[in-house]
């Protein structure tokens, strides 16, 4: 109860204050009034979403939408107060001045100027569009990010060798048939040897991802697709009646996986062979610092050699930082996603910052240590937030290239 007191007040201070640059532009009561009732509808329907929260289906749409208008109305507001506050502190000083001044008679405390609070809601605007975009077309705003990276041990017949990695799909929150088809043609017009998946096929139930097996079927790579587990397929997230039915879940989500050509691969291993050569595939279960750990690095690698050339697949960046990169044996590159690069953040030339790498080291991108290669993919759905910003729907296309 205490949270949502302070959940609210926060809320209706953040309001309150914005409006005063609203107050100061216009006096038109229809204006105003409209402010308000767009601000109390905003905060009612969250706290409604929530507290009508159904826990056996867990984060669903009309949750996620809430939460969307949240940020979309907050957002901008706390920008506006940042310039308004810095006029107030003006104003504040200003009226000292103006009460110890014998010159000065009247009221002492300077109004507020009506150049400022255009100001502030100039700048606020810029947050506006940007979340109202995320949530309209950045979540669907699919970038191809290509790299080429390099080998001395790569066997010579995979020289040049393609993937597509793409992570985090998250079935649940899909709302747009045809934009989510678009995504899929996408990946295939990369025409990729072998498509790789690093997990999070569902939110939290295997029902989420029903609508979409006929969509994600029409995946094609010649040398097949493979997948692993993230946090979120099993279960955790959700309040199942017996523990029986949340095993029966997990079964479930597992036998989507070959549904849609995917070979799953829980702690094993398999390998891809070209002429007289070969790699090993490795897929570890979900494995974090912060999340569950059920994945086990050596169990998944008993059929490898140390020498063979490997890719390991792991959902979550924390598992590469914690533990492979610092390994005996040599996972030359390791795919991994989890992040969504916090679905928000600001990647332009010389600027790459999301609030996520505040949490996860790695986060985004391909990072390099001890000679070991880990590419952390921002993600092909969302979650939580109904959209993206700054930080887009991602397919990467890895070549392998001997050095």
């Amino acid at each position: 109860m205490i949270r949502w007191i302070i959940f609210i007040v926060f809320v209706l201070f953040i309001d309150f204050y914005a409006f005063q640059s609203v107050k100061t532009i216009t006096k038109n009561k229809y204006i105003l009034l409209f402010y308000w009732l767009i601000s109390f509808a905003v905060l009612g329907n969250v706290i409604y979403q929530l507290t009508t929260f159904n826990n056996s289906k867990g984060l669903t749409q009309a949750v996620m939408l809430a939460f969307g208008l949240v940020i979309l109305s907050i957002t901008p507001k706390i920008l506006a107060i940042v310039v308004l506050f810095s006029e107030d502190i003006f104003r504040i000083v200003k009226s000292g001045f103006n009460y110890f001044s014998s010159k000065h008679t009247g009221n002492f405390f300077p109004e507020r100027r009506e150049a400022v609070s255009k100001i502030a809601l100039g700048i606020a605007a810029i947050p506006f569009s940007s979340v109202l975009y995320g949530m309209v077309k950045g979540k669907y705003n699919y970038q191809v990010i290509k790299h080429t990276l390099y080998f001395d041990d790569l066997p010579v017949a995979f020289d040049g060798y393609k993937l597509t990695h793409i992570s985090d799909i998250h079935s649940g929150s899909f709302d747009n048939e045809s934009k989510i088809d678009y995504g899929i043609n996408l990946i295939n017009e990369q025409n990729s040897d072998v498509i790789l998946f690093t997990g999070d096929l569902v939110n939290n139930t295997a029902d989420e991802m029903d609508p979409w097996i006929s969509n994600f079927s029409k995946l094609k790579a010649k040398d097949g697709k493979y997948s692993v587990l993230g946090n979120h397929d099993y279960g955790e997230y959700v309040r199942f009646k017996t523990p029986q039915e949340k095993e029966e879940n997990f079964k479930a989500i597992k036998d989507i996986h070959p549904k849609i050509g995917f070979n799953l691969l829980l702690n094993d291993s398999v390998y891809l062979e070209k002429e007289i050569d070969k790699i090993a595939l490795i897929g570890v279960e979900n494995w974090g610092t912060r999340f569950k750990k059920a994945g086990d690095l050596n169990l998944a690698s008993l059929k490898v050699k140390k020498e063979d050339f490997k890719i390991l697949l792991s959902h979550d960046p924390s598992h590469w930082n914690t533990e492979v990169k610092n390994h005996d044996t040599k996972y030359h590159l390791t795919l991994s996603g989890h992040t969504h690069g916090m679905q928000f953040g600001i990647e332009i030339p010389g600027i790459k910052w999301s609030p996520v790498q505040y949490v996860y080291k790695q986060w985004a991108g391909i990072y390099k240590e001890y000679g070991k290669y880990l590419n952390v993919n921002r993600g092909f759905g969302f979650l939580a937030f109904p959209g993206r910003v700054g930080i887009w729907p991602e397919i990467t296309v890895i070549t392998l290239k001997k050095k």
